[in-house]
């Protein structure tokens, strides 16, 4: 029965040799016979290596048996990988229009020997309010064999979080004047100002109707609401709309 051995990789050689031999008869004994093998093995990369015994490297030396037969086991030395978890950093901020990154690569486990290791891409980004996975790709280096790593993964988490603070948009209603003619004097459109540079006219949708028309002498209101209003992004938690009215001004004609 050939000797084994179990050895996780360090990057040295590990070596097991010799084997054990048991008798049917306790009259034959090792100097009965001869052995023209090499139980040795010497290895340094993750697998499985057997000794390389067999029956036929065996012979009977003793006139005093016949009848020998020699039942061999083969020995072997497994050198196991290590085992290593490469994990991307997360990281977590309030939406400033920004991406959100982290270069940042862990080695946990069982880690990688010596000089032997791996280079890094990190592509995870996210800009707006949600979250994502940070994700990554590795190349061993030219000295890191992959057979003697089990390499798992593990993505960080990239999060974004909303501005809390309110965000007041001011919607100016356009204005207008005229003297009295007989036609149909029309003001349309309103001013927007935002008191938040990263808030636009983008993050909100208008349903109402910004057109003042009339044709008699009056002063006439645009009569914009704020729920005419609607702020449709998730980088905002909080959006208030003021509204500033307009008018249509048409003067009387003097008589």
């Amino acid at each position: 029965t050939g000797n084994t051995a179990s050895k996780k990789y360090n990057g040295e050689y590990h070596a097991v040799s010799g084997y054990t031999a048991s008798y049917s008869n306790t009259l034959y004994t090792a100097a009965d016979y001869s052995f023209s093998g090499l139980a040795n093995i010497n290895q340094k990369d993750a697998a499985t290596y057997p000794m390389g015994l067999n029956a036929e490297q065996f012979k009977n030396t003793s006139s005093n048996f016949t009848n020998v037969e020699f039942v061999v086991t083969d020995g072997q030395l497994v050198i196991t990988p290590r085992e290593v978890t490469l994990t991307s950093e997360g990281a977590t901020k309030v939406y400033d229009g920004k991406p959100l990154t982290n270069n940042t690569v862990t080695v946990s486990g069982d880690g990688f020997v010596g000089e032997e290791g791996a280079t890094y891409n990190v592509t995870g980004s996210q800009t707006n309010a949600g979250s994502s996975d940070n994700e990554f790709t590795y190349r061993l280096n030219s000295s890191t064999k992959a057979i003697n790593y089990n390499i798992k993964t593990t993505p960080g988490t990239l999060k974004v979080t909303p501005v809390t603070e309110n965000v007041i948009v001011t919607i100016t209603e356009h204005s207008g004047s005229a003297k009295y003619d007989g036609t149909e004097k029309t003001v349309t459109g309103y001013d927007v100002a935002i008191d938040n540079e990263l808030y636009t006219e983008n993050d909100f949708t208008f349903s109402g109707n910004d057109v003042i028309k009339a044709t008699d002498a009056d002063i006439y209101n645009m009569e914009l609401k704020p729920s005419d209003f609607n702020n449709i992004s998730h980088n905002f938690a909080s959006v208030t709309f003021k509204i500033v009215d307009g008018t249509l001004n048409i003067s009387r004609r003097d008589v």
